[in-house]
């Protein structure tokens, strides 16, 4: 098997950049539990601006505040609603229910969007045989809906809906900032309609570690708690956090490249055989694609394309994913594209 040469596996895959390394050397740190980190407390602020909250917490991981939001807005044998293709469903672990002991109503929506209708739908009407309707859940931009953004207008209305019935709003915005430089909204005006959000530096952002959950002054310090419970409280903490200033600083407005680069991506595989995939899609830096047609299945595909130095992940029977990032350049979608054509290739014949 050949060295992984470009890697479409997630944007998770980023290596910190030597510029990024060196902000983390020469970060300021001091007792993060304490509050006296000058670095972490600097992140903090910026977040808590950035999406228009009171405050904000730093936390290893994006799961981590996904978890602890659901801690602090639901009791156990309460029930959240969310898309179906929601990454607290799909992919943390069974956390919900073995941490908050929560359940969920799973919404059919539209490449993980769902509506005002949706969500008023779903919503428990109160009977003392319900499990009580406590949040509502957005993921923005939504991962297994192909990097879709939701549109503002539907972000208000959702939330519009919970707002009335007394139900808590959370935003799981581990890919916000794409949704920010793919639709011109800012993240203030995406996340206002939320009691809680956060967004994720290990993504597109290209951090080593860390997120950020920002929400009012009580949520977080009730968030603090469960951060401390869940073994997430740290020491010197600003030589991560030091890589959450630099890739706001630095690597927000490239993720545009990401996203131009992705629709390339698809726009080659669309004209691959067997290859059934729509280039208009493609909103951000999520690429998915069907290869029942080529005859292969998705972890055949991914092994194939493997031995060509590309990797993607298989995300079903016949589905495939590949996300670009910021070390993967517009080189490296036509080095990925041409391993493509070599995985269809038709095998040579004898003589």
């Amino acid at each position: 098997m050949p060295a992984i040469a470009v890697d479409l596996y997630s944007d998770t895959q980023t290596r910190p950049t030597a510029a990024m390394r060196r902000a983390i050397a020469d970060a300021e740190v001091g007792d993060e539990q304490r509050g006296e980190d000058p670095t972490v407390n600097r992140l903090q602020e910026r977040v808590a601006e950035l999406l228009g909250k009171e405050a904000a917490l730093f936390l290893p991981s994006g799961t981590m505040c996904n978890e602890i939001a659901l801690k602090v807005h639901t009791r156990p044998g309460d029930e959240v609603v969310a898309d179906r293709t929601a990454h607290v469903i799909n992919y943390e672990a069974g956390a919900p229910g073995l941490i908050s002991g929560v359940m969920f109503s799973a919404v059919d929506g539209e490449r993980g969007v769902f509506t005002a209708e949706h969500a008023a739908a779903a919503i428990r009407a109160g009977s003392r045989y319900d499990p009580p309707t406590r949040l509502l859940w957005v993921e923005n931009t939504s991962n297994l809906g192909g990097g879709t953004v939701w549109p503002l207008e539907i972000v208000t209305q959702v939330c519009a809906v919970a707002r009335g019935r007394g139900i808590a709003t959370h935003l799981d915005g581990a890919r916000l900032l794409n949704a920010v430089v793919a639709s011109g909204v800012s993240a203030a005006a995406f996340a206002a309609p939320f009691d809680s959000a956060w967004i994720d530096f290990t993504k597109g952002l290209g951090a080593p570690v860390g997120a950020c959950l920002a929400g009012s002054r009580a949520f977080i310090e009730e968030a603090w708690r469960y951060k401390q419970a869940l073994g997430g409280a740290m020491r010197q903490a600003g030589i991560i956090a030091a890589a959450g200033l630099y890739a706001l600083d630095y690597h927000v407005q490239r993720l545009a490249d990401d996203h131009v680069n992705a629709r390339r991506l698809a726009e080659g595989l669309a004209v691959l055989p067997g290859i059934d995939i729509d280039p208009a899609t493609i909103e951000t830096n999520l690429v998915f694609f069907d290869v029942a047609q080529t005859g292969m299945d998705a972890q055949q595909w991914v092994a194939r394309l493997g031995e060509h130095g590309v990797r993607m992940g298989a995300m079903g029977p016949a589905r495939v994913r590949a996300v670009t990032h910021l070390d993967v350049d517009a080189a490296g979608i036509e080095q990925a594209l041409a391993a493509a054509r070599a995985v269809l290739a038709p095998a040579p014949t004898g003589g």
